[in-house]
This record gives C-alpha cells, sequence and structure tokens, in this order.
C-alpha cells in the first residue's frame, strides 16, 4: 500500500485537453522519512513509521531527539505508522510524492476544521421554531420539543441537539490524482 503524509495548501481549478474545468486540491505531500520498520517478532504487528515536516529541535524532548536520530533526520512535527505486511523501504529513507502517478486513484484521510460549539441550526440543519408570531420571541433558532412528557420521562439517546461540530477524521475515497 503507498502511503505518504501531506498538508492541505489551498484548493483551485484547472482545465483538462478537452477544455473541461476541475475542482483541485493543492496538498504538499512529503518528503516523509522513515522514522521506524516495526515487526511481529518485536511489536507484534507489521508497521512502518513515517514522519513529515521539519520540527525545531529546541521544541523537541529528549526521547523524540534520540528517536529520530536512529533514521539519521531531525525531529519532525507529524508522525503516523502505515500497517502493511512487507515494506521495501529502509530506515531513514526518504519517501516522495513521485510514488503516485497522474491520472491515479487514491483515497485521502483528514480531519475537518473545528467549528467550536455549535445549534442545531447550524450543526443539523434544523429551521428553527415556525413564523414570528403570537407573541413568540427567543426561539428563532431553538430546537423544539426534544422528547414527550409523562410517558418516556426521558430523553432518548441519539437525540439531534447543540454540541461541539467538526474536528471529524474523514476518510474520501476514488479520487485522482491530476497532477504532481
Amino acid at each position: 500500500m503507498k502511503s505518504i503524509i501531506g498538508k492541505k495548501i489551498g484548493m483551485t481549478s484547472v482545465f483538462d485537453a478537452t477544455g473541461k474545468q476541475t475542482a483541485v486540491t493543492i496538498i504538499e505531500a512529503g518528503p516523509c522519512v522513515v522514522t521506524q520498520k516495526k515487526t511481529v517478532e518485536i511489536d507484534g504487528y507489521n508497521a512502518l513509521q513515517i514522519a513529515f515536516g521539519d520540527k525545531n529541535e529546541k521544541h523537541s524532548i529528549k526521547a523524540e531527539v534520540n528517536h529520530f536520530a536512529k533514521a539519521q533526520t531531525s525531529p519532525k512535527k507529524v508522525v503516523k505508522e502505515i500497517r502493511d505486511s512487507e515494506f521495501k523501504q529502509a530506515l531513514g529513507e526518504t519517501i516522495t510524492v513521485d510514488i503516485f502517478a497522474e491520472g491515479e486513484t487514491v483515497e485521502v484521510v483528514g480531519t475537518t476544521k473545528g467549528k467550536g460549539f455549535q445549534g442545531v441550526v447550524k450543526r443539523h440543519g434544523f429551521h428553527g421554531v415556525g413564523g414570528q408570531s403570537h407573541g413568540q420571541h427567543d426561539r428563532s433558532r431553538a430546537p423544539g420539543s426534544i422528547g414527550n412528557s409523562s410517558d418516556a420521562s426521558r430523553v432518548f439517546k441519539g437525540m439531534r441537539m447543540g454540541g461541539r461540530m467538526g474536528q471529524d477524521r474523514v476518510k474520501m475515497k476514488g479520487l485522482k490524482v491530476v497532477k504532481i
């Protein structure tokens, strides 16, 4: 399995040979350094640990500095593990974006923007309570009723309410590499 760590730079659009416009995301992918190889004998599973993005040694703890020194590299900001059965990369080897080809289908995993605590209108798309008439006030963005009174005497699990929104791990499958 080919994997690399990257950082989203922004979005733009490109035109192909037929003149069709396509929205694309610009990603700074790699170079990533192999910092550790995990094996079934030692760790109980096979994995490759890769790191991306330089970090100032002043802001790294001693254990971190020594861990990266084994791979003959400076401390990195992001460290991830890729589980797989066999790897061809050696410790300290650099993985670049050249492992991918234009037109190749990939899946991308990332974290959505955190929005903080949001109400039901923004978080779940509620429309608020009815029209602003009959003496109604302060209810335009409220959730409305959240359950029965005496029969259930509780709020059922899964009731959509206000709460923290965003900051979720999302996987997009079937994306095409437009340009490298």
